[in-house]
């Protein structure tokens, strides 16, 4: 069984963010990039199924810049990595090359997070999917496979919903997908032997991009905490009212 893990770099939660002076472009200065948390749940699983004869390919669309990353993911245990040199600029044109390689590799399974946490589109894997015509599970908490067939337990709301799709077929995770206790952690071998795993560069086979950032706005800071004495319940409730507007 053949396993594409696609990957994101993005930007580690601690990480302060910044824009460029003109607002027309995220400051990368002083960035600790990191694998998607939500792609390394993806990566961890796939692995795992290497227990059953699986080999995993990961890939990322990104620059040179994303080496590092990538390097991670082979120490985590994928096989070998797939890099195409080009920044993303939108959800299709970052879905229109991880699904070239797909369709030329014929991968059986391709594992990805539901959404990466810098912008939180969500539409990549599910724009990977359309262009393969391939069954799509998102959301997925759970994940089974034997015998060409996928069962992937998915969250709905109010409950979780238990799916089964022949492979091949995309599916997006997220948290649950493996406890995170089970997430893995790359060792000194792992790490040792990811320096020599094959990282295959790509160049694009797309440049159209669809959707344009005009410019980019800070969330505005959070005003100052208002303390309110307990026995001072009127003037709790005008400030939740008139400024707070809650109620």
């Amino acid at each position: 069984m053949k396993i594409l893990v696609c990957i994101s770099s993005v930007p580690d939660t601690t990480s302060k963010i910044n824009f460029t002076a003109d607002k027309s472009a995220f400051d990368k200065n002083g960035i600790q990039w990191v694998i998607n948390p939500l792609d390394e749940f993806a990566l961890s699983k796939a692995v795992k199924l290497q227990e059953q004869g699986a080999s995993v390919t990961v890939i990322n669309v990104g620059d040179a810049t994303t080496e590092p990353v990538i390097r991670k993911a082979l120490a985590i245990g994928a096989n070998d990595a797939i890099r195409i040199n080009i920044e993303p600029k939108d959800s299709y044109s970052v879905a229109k090359e991880i699904a070239n390689i797909a369709q030329s590799g014929s991968y059986d399974l391709i594992l990805c997070g539901k959404e990466s946490i810098d912008y939180n589109g969500g539409a990549v894997p599910g724009m990977v999917a359309q262009l393969l015509n391939l069954p799509f599970v998102n959301a997925c908490v759970g994940l089974e496979v034997n015998d060409g067939e996928a069962k992937a337990v998915r969250e709905i709301e109010g409950g979780k919903e238990t799916i089964s799709v022949k492979l091949p077929a995309v599916i997006a995770g997220q948290k649950g997908m493996v406890d995170e206790k089970d997430l893995i952690i790359p060792n000194m071998r792992g790490i040792m032997s990811a320096r020599t795993k094959s990282l295959q560069v790509n160049e694009p086979v797309n440049t159209e991009v669809r959707v344009e950032a005009v410019s980019y706005d800070a969330v505005p800071a959070r005003a100052a905490v208002k303390m309110v004495t307990p026995d001072n319940l009127d003037e709790l409730v005008r400030l939740l009212h008139e400024e707070a507007k809650v109620i």
